[in-house]
């Protein structure tokens, strides 16, 4: 039987309906104030190591997890630390190995035995992934938003890297295709690990000159063809490259493991490209952001990485985005 409308149905839906009109918020794109979303995301932070008391003033303002960046524990440590979570009511979600140089001849050995070491501290914390970054180039490359890489689509070498003549580029590509080469060989060694651990690698590229664009980045991420290789992805690492929407988009929710979440201001008159400014003060819409987690259907973490507020303050916040509302705090520095 279908419902009959009533007068307070009417009045209801006009009153959101003008909400929706006149909403423009500092940062977020015009929507309803009041958006349910099918998808769930969780809230952390990242620490250097297992602190209880930590741990405990974390949960108490009701974040849920953290991503350690000291790796370099031994298993029967890690162990521990996994206790003390459980205890204090935090997921140990994650585990930072960050940045290596697979692409170095002179430390692609000692890098790859650290990642190793990384994915069974995580299996031992209960973690699901470890972050890496494979390898770095001082070569920039052209400016940020400059760059449209024209790629082979089967082995992932590049022809070239932007519109007209690419000749200044030259050592740049070479660079690059090194760099997915060195990747490959040691992922080789790295995979079976992984596997056996039960943790999935997320490669992450951050400002380290390489897969600067967000169909490069996804195309090389799914190259390796494996369930324990994903994307970790970093929503405001990327703006100067392209739109985080575009970079959501372009992995999908079959390629992101995890997701991490500062801000950037975009300024062309920098050599940067800009500043990571407090979150809700930079070029990305959050809204916009959270619509497009929502529409590729991304479940999962969201780890802070920026300071300007307080714990209480980034709960606040981590509310306020994953409810798609405007941020309702400032930033405290």
């Amino acid at each position: 039987m279908q419902r009959q409308w009533t007068r307070r149905d009417f009045m209801t839906t006009t009153a959101l309906g003008a909400v929706a009109a006149t909403a423009n918020w500092n940062g977020f794109s015009t929507a309803l104030a009041a958006e349910e979303y099918k998808t769930k995301l969780r809230s952390a932070f990242i620490l250097p190591k297992v602190d209880r008391k930590r741990f405990e003033q974390l949960a108490a303002v009701g974040i849920e997890g953290v991503e350690i960046s000291g790796w370099d524990v031994d298993v029967a440590a890690a162990r521990e630390g996994r206790k003390i979570a459980e205890e204090t009511g935090i997921n140990i979600h994650s585990v930072m190995r960050g940045w290596t140089n697979f692409n170095n001849p002179n430390s692609a050995k000692a890098d790859v035995e650290s990642v190793k070491k990384a994915l069974a501290a995580a299996a031992a914390f209960g973690a699901t992934a470890i972050l890496l970054v494979p390898c770095r180039v001082g070569n920039p490359g052209p400016k940020p938003w400059d760059f449209k890489i024209d790629f082979d689509p089967k082995t992932l070498m590049v022809k070239s890297v932007c519109e007209g003549d690419n000749a200044p580029f030259a050592e740049y590509i070479k660079l690059q295709n090194e760099a997915t080469d060195a990747t490959y060989r040691c992922m080789e060694e790295l995979i079976p690990v992984a596997e056996a651990e039960g943790v999935t690698i997320g490669i992450e590229n951050v400002w380290n000159n390489l897969w600067c664009m967000p169909n490069f980045y996804a195309a090389f991420v799914r190259s390796f063809g494996h369930e324990r290789v994903k994307a970790y992805f970093d929503l405001g690492n990327h703006v100067k490259y392209a739109k985080t929407e575009d970079w959501l988009r372009a992995c999908g929710k079959d390629l992101l493991v995890k997701l991490h979440i500062k801000d950037f201001k975009v300024d062309k008159s920098k050599g940067a490209g800009g500043d990571f400014v407090p979150i809700g003060k930079g070029s990305i819409d959050w809204k916009s952001v959270r619509d497009c987690i929502e529409e590729i259907g991304y479940n999962g973490w969201v780890t802070q990485e920026a300071g300007g507020y307080t714990d209480k303050s980034y709960a606040q916040i981590f509310a306020d985005f994953f409810a798609g509302k405007p941020f309702s705090v400032q930033p405290d520095a």
